[in-house]
């Protein structure tokens, strides 16, 4: 598959998939950081040793068997590197890197490798739903693959070795993308935020460190990497995903007992300026489709279904909508896209 595929696409395939407490949780992402022994960290390379790196971690992609493109950072344009941010095969940081980069994505989109970002190599994978182990066992065998051309930097006391402290040890975060609307509005997310930092769990913005909670999406993710082994520390994200899961269940439910219209005048009112709007902001579409989600969550619509719904957040974007357009939109630009796209997806799912 071409990159043009990729950043064509506003949904990836595995996102299609159906997971466990999808009412909450969209997703669930594994990410493993590597380093090459006898290299230094990427920030320490010269240009020529990233390069080298990068056709290095090139070949060994290539050996984990069909499925799998590899795409030099040099040869991608810069609006395409957006997109994969905006789907998060990328993070924020790979963008800010040098030319020396690379990122390899399989087909579905349920994996992809950053090679040149923090550490040299960046494993992350992807499942639906709050399905933490089946993120963690696709990561892991990548891992596994890499590892077969490759050799790991690894310390017999304190594992594998990292650009960041952080994390060493098993070099894994995994983290849970939950929706949680009914905590932000019955104002109890404070409380839950507090509770959850105490309990040593990081809780960011939908693009991770730095980054806001646009639509009520919050990414909670572990913060110690090391003193226990992998599957230990999936298990521990899991259990207070679940937890978090109950708590804005059982926020609707009081929601829905005490302030049922104004949630139905929140979800009616989205509806509407989604599907007519001709002019949108990117803050406002997403506050909007996150009350759509809401609808839908709640059983108060029978679509959009949850796929369109993802979608419908990285149309939002303006890198998606720069690409389309193939040209810089103008601020008014891409408010006109913006709707039209999302117009056009709601009616095709209505058709």
């Amino acid at each position: 598959m071409s990159m043009d595929a990729h950043a064509a696409r506003a949904l990836s395939p595995w996102m299609e998939a159906s997971g466990p407490c999808q009412d909450v949780v969209l997703s669930s992402r594994a990410r493993l950081a590597r380093n090459l022994a006898g290299m230094n960290f990427p920030d320490r390379l010269s240009a020529g040793e990233q390069h080298a790196l990068v056709e290095r971690v090139g070949r060994a992609v290539a050996a984990l068997g069909p499925g799998w493109e590899y795409y030099a950072v040099a040869k991608v344009p810069p609006v395409d590197l957006r997109v994969l941010m905006e789907k998060h095969l990328v993070s924020p940081q790979f963008l800010e890197g040098g030319v020396e980069r690379a990122v390899a994505i399989r087909q579905d989109e349920a994996t992809a490798v950053m090679v040149n970002e923090e550490d040299h190599v960046r494993i992350q994978a992807f499942a639906a739903g709050l399905d933490v182990e089946s993120a963690l066992e696709t990561a892991l065998a990548v891992d596994d693959g890499l590892e077969a051309e490759l050799d790991w930097e690894v310390d017999s006391r304190r594992g594998y070795l990292t650009a960041c402290p952080t994390n060493l040890g098993t070099g894994l975060r995994v983290s849970v993308m939950a929706h949680l609307p009914g905590l932000v509005l019955s104002e109890s997310i404070g409380h839950l935020l507090q509770a959850l930092a105490k309990a040593g769990v990081a809780v960011r913005g939908i693009y991770g460190e730095g980054t806001q909670a646009l639509g009520e999406l919050f990414q909670i993710s572990n913060q110690m990497t090391l003193g226990e082994d992998e599957q230990s520390l999936a298990e521990g994200v899991a259990q207070v995903a679940q937890q978090v899961v109950e708590q804005e269940r059982q926020a609707r439910r009081q929601l829905a007992e005490e302030h049922m219209s104004r949630i139905q005048d929140r979800v009616w009112r989205a509806k509407g300026v989604l599907e007519n709007a001709r002019l949108i902001s990117a803050d406002e579409a997403i506050q909007q489709i996150s009350a759509l989600r809401l609808g839908v969550e709640m059983g108060l619509l029978k679509s959009p279904s949850y796929a369109t719904l993802s979608a419908l957040q990285v149309v939002a974007l303006p890198g998606f909508l720069d690409r389309t357009a193939a040209q810089d939109l103008s601020r008014e630009g891409r408010f006109q896209l913006r709707a039209s796209l999302i117009r056009e997806r709601l009616s095709r799912e209505d058709g």
